[in-house]
């Protein structure tokens, strides 16, 4: 018979289950199957809630959210939306600057590190080479790179960047398939998000080279138990914990619970090192934007981006930060910081925030940086890591700023029916696109 301790306990690890599973360390694109596993009425509580939020300035942090909403100027000062700018090259220069200040990405070297070819074969119709490099810090980034067999001369390319899911043990095996022999794990993750389909294979196979890299904590850049030392309580002691036999699906589960649990940890011990976790992501996602374009078989006037959620969200920054990309499609990352102050943070990984640059640009104003070069952003109308609402207003800036900067033509977006996910229409429609502004 439990305890009231016991019992409370377990309703508090119970609640911590749900909120890992339902994204609230991450971003988590099998949350609507999961929240109506759990919670049947779910959906109606999630309407209930957006038009309390709406109606009754209620929010997320109490009273305190009408108050915090309204220090944000709308538009925010370096907003290309506002009256007095009008050159979009002076607009850019000043916004660029303060958001790369503000991200804080550490500098690494100039010099683009070695390059390790682990294998190369051929798998179904794809020529598939398995890289490795080594960053200044943290363990050696693995590679998945992806082109059409038989073919010659430069291709356009993709930088394909995988979510997060909550999952972080892996990484570039979420959007990938090497072989006939995958992981449990993957082939559910697939499923759900993805229609089953290794969308980085199935765009490759279109006539691209695409290359997806494990990224700043997931997959072979994770943080691993042996190396974690002075968390003596709560929910991030290693404890027991290790690193053997990973692969087994039990492992994982624990492992992704434990890192969803230690977000918050590498989160703030970054703001102590004078950087951010958007300031990692970028500088990770950036070095492998370097060997991609620096490769003899990749078109470099003709290099996109694409991720789904987490990625969706590195899509924006990369995009928005970095002009070698041409065409840049997000999806399922795209909504206002308003919507993430008084609704949505907690179903949102700690990837997502950059501290003070709402006092300078909206959330989709960072993506926005990039016009007038080809942008797409795919949502979905019931995602309930967002309201629509606030993901409709983030679309309605984007047209605002394109259509301003004469380029109204090179962005698009659009609404599906369903939740969270990347499936094979909106594949079509991102592909498509890519054609459009790429071949």
């Amino acid at each position: 018979m439990k305890t009231k301790k016991e019992g409370s306990n377990a309703q508090i690890r119970s609640r911590r289950e749900f909120l890992t599973s339902a994204a609230a360390f991450g971003i988590m694109p099998v949350l609507p199957n999961d929240l109506k596993n759990i919670f049947p009425h779910t959906e109606k509580y999630v309407q209930q809630d957006t038009l309390k939020t709406m109606s009754d300035g209620m929010s997320i942090i109490g009273a305190y959210g009408p108050w915090a909403a309204e220090m944000v100027e709308n538009p925010p000062t370096l907003s290309f939306r506002n009256s007095h700018w009008t050159n979009i090259t002076a607009w850019r220069e000043q916004a660029l600057t303060k958001t790369r200040e503000l991200m804080a990405a550490p500098a690494l070297k100039e010099n683009i590190p070695d390059i390790i070819v682990k294998a190369r074969y051929e798998y179904d119709g794809l020529i598939i080479e398995e890289l490795e490099w080594q960053l200044p810090y943290g363990s050696p980034t693995e590679a998945i790179l992806l082109k059409p067999a038989g073919t010659t001369g430069p291709l356009p390319a993709v930088l394909g960047l995988h979510d997060h899911g909550g999952q972080k043990y892996f990484g570039k095996r979420k959007i990938t398939r090497t072989s006939d022999d995958m992981h449990p794990t993957i082939v559910e993750h697939q499923k759900n998000s993805y229609s089953g389909m290794p969308w980085a294979n199935e765009l490759a196979k279109r006539g691209y080279v695409v290359m997806v890299h494990d990224v700043f904590t997931f997959g072979s850049r994770r943080v691993r138990y042996k190396d974690v030392t002075g968390i003596t309580w709560g929910e991030c002691r290693v404890g027991e914990k290790t690193d053997e036999n990973s692969e087994a699906i039990e492992n994982i589960k624990v492992y992704n619970q434990w890192a969803a649990e230690h977000e918050h940890i590498m989160s703030k011990s970054l703001f102590c090192s004078g950087t951010t976790w958007p300031g990692m992501t970028l500088a990770d996602d950036q070095i492998a934007l370097d060997i991609l374009c620096k490769r003899s078989d990749v078109d470099t006037e003709n290099v996109g981006c694409c991720g789904l959620s987490g990625g969706g969200l590195r899509a924006d920054y990369l995009g928005g930060l970095d002009n070698r990309i041409k065409c840049a499609i997000s999806v399922g990352f795209m909504s206002t910081w308003k919507d993430f102050l008084l609704n949505k943070s907690f179903t949102h990984t700690w990837m997502t925030y950059i501290p003070l640059l709402s006092k300078y640009l909206d959330f989709p104003e960072v993506l926005g940086l990039r016009v007038p070069l080809p942008t797409m952003v795919l949502s979905n109308s019931e995602d309930e890591l967002y309201t629509l609402p606030e993901m409709k207003k983030a679309d309605e800036i984007l047209q605002e700023v394109f259509s301003k900067a004469g380029a109204a033509d090179k962005y698009k977006g659009k609404f599906y029916p369903g939740g969270h996910k990347f499936d094979v229409v909106m594949q079509k429609d991102a592909f498509d696109w890519f054609d459009r502004w790429l071949k």
